[in-house]
């Protein structure tokens, strides 16, 4: 987009009481915002802006707006606007889609199919474990794992897509110009460096205010085929945004836990609600794996190639097929497989260093190519 056309986009954008809503109907009546910003006067009645509104917008924060087009210029931010092609396709069905979109990254994977995971800040040993795990695997078959850089599951998520073919998108509640929480800042330096996304709908300076965190999460949800809730407490944000996922008919998935667990009461709500079970990564492949299939197909993306399998004993080869891309214990390869431990720990260490699999804590192991 032309930077005179952005210019006037940012003033729209940074003109208070003027939301996503106030935006579109800005849009349906004068066409673009160069338009409306040179016509200001004649569609006032029409508009029933408030005046906080107008006299914002007749004299504009010049400042503001030009400190924003300057961060652009940088090659990894991007400031993506409703009109842009580069704007999700899946965030335009939304009732309320944000007119403009910051971003610090690999922008490409806001046209992949991604999975919503989120839930407690507070989790369970095994919450994050499921989650880390959970976004490993669903990236590796392709996925793009959308969270929101909290604490808890959401961190798990964005560090189980790192690295992945799908890699990782971060939407934030704050401006680009600052990370919050602070703890969180060396992931989302992890995410740039690695090809994934960092993302906000609000102004760079934006603090983190908490009003906007649920506002947020409409996007968490709006850009997913499916929002899965890792343990949720049975009043939490996660449910805002599985709810937020119904009504943009999304699909919603839930792994369900002990009825003694508090974390659990809002995946059991969810599930009791209509949402989906889900005990294995592989149950949301079989609901959404076609999704994957056909954007790689149509959108030529760039995969990494599958590492080639004939450098490989016949004993590597059967410790691959039994491992799997779900965690695996140790004692449970040896078992499967009639080899002795020691064969099989020689094995799954080449398997390792060869990027084949991956070891976990605890002695498990997955599966990752």
């Amino acid at each position: 987009m032309q930077e005179k056309n952005l210019k006037y986009w940012l003033v729209l954008h940074h003109a208070p009481l003027i939301g996503p809503m106030r935006f579109q109907k800005i849009l349906g009546y004068y066409g673009d915002p160069v338009t409306a910003f040179e016509q200001l006067n004649t569609g006032k009645k029409s508009l029933t802006l408030p005046e906080k509104s107008f006299d914002y917008l007749r004299n504009p924060d010049w400042q503001t707006i030009e400190q924003e087009l300057t961060w652009a210029q940088n090659d990894d931010h991007h400031i993506i606007t409703f009109a842009d092609e580069q704007y999700p396709d899946l965030l335009r069905e939304i009732a309320d889609p944000p007119a403009i979109l910051y971003a610090i990254g690999d922008i490409s994977l806001l046209k992949r199919p991604q999975i919503a995971i989120v839930g407690s800040r507070n989790p369970s040993k095994g919450g994050k474990e499921n989650a880390l795990n959970f976004a490993r695997f669903l990236g590796n078959c392709g996925f793009t794992i959308t969270s929101g850089l909290a604490l808890g599951i959401d961190g798990e998520a964005h560090r189980g897509g790192l690295n992945t073919k799908g890699s990782t998108v971060a939407i934030t509640g704050t401006g680009l110009a600052r990370v919050y929480p602070a703890r969180h800042k060396p992931l989302a330096h992890e995410i740039i460096a690695s090809d994934g996304l960092l993302l906000s709908e609000y102004p760079l300076k934006t603090q983190a205010l908490k009003e906007n965190f649920p506002r947020r999460n409409r996007l968490i949800s709006g850009l997913s085929l499916g929002t899965l809730v890792i343990e949720a407490a049975q009043q939490s944000g996660s449910l805002i945004t599985a709810r937020l996922a119904g009504e943009q008919g999304r699909e919603v998935f839930a792994i369900p836990g002990s009825i003694h667990n508090p974390l659990a009461k809002g995946c059991h709500h969810l599930i009791r609600q209509g949402a989906k079970l889900v005990e294995t990564a592989e149950h949301i492949v079989e609901e959404l794996g076609h999704m994957v299939q056909w954007s790689e197909k149509n959108q030529n993306a760039d995969t990494k190639p599958p590492l080639p399998k004939n450098n490989l004993t016949p004993e590597a080869l059967e410790l691959l097929e039994i491992a799997g891309f779900d965690p695996i214990s140790i004692d449970a390869i040896v078992e499967r497989s009639g080899l002795t431990p020691e064969s099989v720990s020689s094995i799954l260490l080449v398997l390792e260093l060869q990027g084949y699999i991956e070891s976990l804590a605890g002695g498990a192991y997955t599966r990752i190519n």
